[in-house]
């Protein structure tokens, strides 16, 4: 029987296309013929795959990991495929990845798992690949230039606010300090300036907030902002 494709996010989703949303990771585990992880590698995610898990899988079913290596427990997979409750698996991902010819040995518990593929992680390394990442960063530093949009910086805060007509465009990185975006808008409205969009996004240590204006009042404005003591850096798009 063709049951289709079900998943489990951390976050509520709703089911997408013929992917069904699994209410809970556990649901998940004791339905699936296949389980495949796709998580980035945090703190929370770290080891989140380890002999609990393995054993509320399916009996006979399949594990994928291309991941991340550090999400699941190598030993704890290995002794579920040799106990055979784990039909098979397939990793390409490891806690520490292979090295070069002819440097130390690759040594890790799946290695002597016949029931287990492994290979390297050089997904990125083929020509297509190379040409695809470099067309994204490529793209991102386009975006960032011409609107302030940051979607995809691993380290700073993402925003993407789309184009307004007749807009007048300032961006603002400040540090992360309670009280700013009331200061900024406090400057907007002394200066006579309608805010027609506004974005912030923070991390730990910077904010950055996008704001689109209704008046031509950019260079006033990039004055007070530069002269606040939270500033970091503030720039006139448009």
């Amino acid at each position: 029987e063709t049951r289709g494709v079900k998943f489990f996010d951390t976050a509520p989703k709703l089911n997408l296309g013929n992917a069904e949303f699994a209410e809970t990771l556990d649901e998940l585990l004791a339905e699936a013929d296949i389980i495949s992880l796709h998580v980035p590698r945090t703190a929370e995610t770290r080891g989140m795959f380890g002999a609990e898990q393995f054993k509320k899988m399916k009996k006979g079913s399949l594990f994928i990991n291309a991941a991340r290596g550090e999400v699941i427990v190598p030993a704890d997979l290995a002794a579920a495929l040799k106990e055979g409750h784990i039909r098979g698996a397939a990793v390409d991902v490891f806690p520490v990845e292979p090295k070069g010819n002819g440097e130390d040995v690759f040594d890790t518990e799946l290695r002597n798992c016949p029931n287990c593929i492994l290979s390297p992680h050089i997904g990125g390394s083929t020509m297509e690949a190379q040409r695809a990442i470099g067309l994204e960063v490529a793209n991102a530093f386009k975006a960032y230039i011409n609107t302030g949009g940051t979607t995809g910086s691993v380290n700073f805060p993402n925003l993407e606010l789309p184009m307004k007509k007749d807009a007048h465009r300032i961006l603002n990185i400040h540090k992360n300090e309670p009280g700013v975006l009331s200061k900024v808008n406090n400057v907007l409205g002394e200066v006579g300036a309608n805010i027609t969009g506004q974005l912030l996004g923070t991390d730990d240590k910077v904010g950055y907030v996008i704001i689109d204006l209704n008046a031509e009042v950019s260079d006033e404005v990039l004055k007070r902002l530069r002269e606040m003591p939270f500033n970091i850096k503030t720039r006139v798009l448009w």
